[in-house]
């Protein structure tokens, strides 16, 4: 556990980047990104880009909207919706952007951790990567990451064009005396051009597996074994030309996992149960068509809560996906096309993440 090293003695200083919520400092600390759930004080460059329009209140819509024609120069496997005003019975600004994976894949910047001790490398705004990146058609923010005594810290997969940039974090802890092992969320890209939905687990000697069942971990009781090429389930061993990490697992076969408490989510900054929280998500449909997804939420539109992990699974299934992963969040939350804002993000301005999904 190398990264314990460093953070155990400095743990309550991380700055967390993040779903934030300045109700979580009451329950106990939870997992990595340390600090989720105190008021964040990363700062990001002013951001002059200007949100499209969000549903107003004279639009009834029953179905998801394609504006795509609303955007000038937006490749053609690439279609952008716009939710109804209402998902899950609550008003809602959202966004889907819909990619044809026989034409293009997705696309991963993140800062480069592979042993998750550290980088120099700097946070961007989803605006940041647009520009360092050509211009790409969409940009939505990534995994989980925190920043600590001038360094950036991954917490979430990321690999791009074969290259792991950065692993799922391998443990967690509350009081760090007693330390879990859990398997988080991927989304992946194979070499012979399939894509998952799974968990995977990094040792620390390197050997990095990948699982159909996330271990059974649970806050309520002792934790389990370190998972290994045989544990929670018979592993593969992790390949991936493009994958993105986050968590939970939404979605796996058609059916609606929310695998949050496994996946030991269920206390501190994400918090999949509260309905007042942006959310982004990457997900597939049975027809592999890529799924983005990006809301807005905390009232940054009047009355727009955002939503819970399970209604994020639920509108996901409805859209048509099969098998989805839930992204960072609350503040985090960002969806540009042709370099435009789609919503208000809650931090008043772009926050600069540790990783992006794009499409060029």
């Amino acid at each position: 556990m190398k990264l314990m090293t460093i953070l155990s003695g400095a743990i309550m200083c991380i700055v967390a980047a993040g779903c934030d919520n300045s109700n979580a400092n009451s329950g106990p600390m939870s997992v990595l990104p340390a600090g989720w759930g105190q008021k964040d004080t990363v700062s990001t460059p002013a951001d002059t880009t200007k949100p499209v329009d969000p549903v107003g209140p004279e639009e009834s819509f029953t179905d998801w909207t394609d504006v795509s024609s609303t955007f000038t120069g937006l490749p053609d496997y690439v279609k952008i919706f716009k939710s109804p005003a209402e998902l899950e019975g609550r008003k809602a600004v959202a966004f889907i952007a819909d990619v044809d994976l026989s034409k293009k894949s997705f696309s991963v910047w993140g800062i480069s951790d592979p042993s998750l001790q550290g980088s120099s490398d700097a946070l961007k705004t989803p605006s940041q990567v647009y520009d360092a990146k050509n211009k790409p058609a969409v940009v939505i923010n990534g995994g989980y990451f925190y920043t600590d005594s001038g360094k950036s810290y991954a917490a979430s997969l990321a690999v791009s064009n074969g290259t792991l940039l950065s692993p799922n974090i391998n443990y967690t802890s509350q009081d760090w005396v007693t330390v879990y092992y859990p398997t988080r969320a991927v989304f992946l890209e194979h070499k012979d051009g399939t894509y998952e939905v799974a968990w995977s687990y990094m040792t620390t000697s390197g050997k990095h597996y990948v699982y159909q069942q996330p271990a059974d971990n649970s806050w309520d009781k002792s934790p389990l074994k370190t998972p290994d090429a045989g544990f929670p389930s018979t592993a593969a061993t992790f390949e991936a030309v493009n994958g993105i990490g986050g968590g939970p697992v939404l979605l796996k076969g058609g059916e609606v996992v929310n695998s949050y408490k496994a996946e030991m989510f269920d206390y501190g900054g994400i918090n999949p149960t509260s309905p007042n929280n942006p959310r982004t998500a990457i997900g597939i449909t049975a027809d592999k068509h890529l799924v983005l997804f990006a809301c807005e939420g905390r009232g940054m539109t009047q009355d727009v809560p955002g939503f819970t992990t399970e209604e994020l699974a639920n509108i996901l299934k409805a859209y048509g996906c099969t098998d989805a992963i839930n992204l960072d969040g609350g503040g985090s939350s960002m969806m540009l096309v042709c370099g435009k804002e789609l919503f208000k993000p809650s931090d008043g301005k772009q926050r600069a993440v540790g990783s992006c999904v794009y499409i060029l």
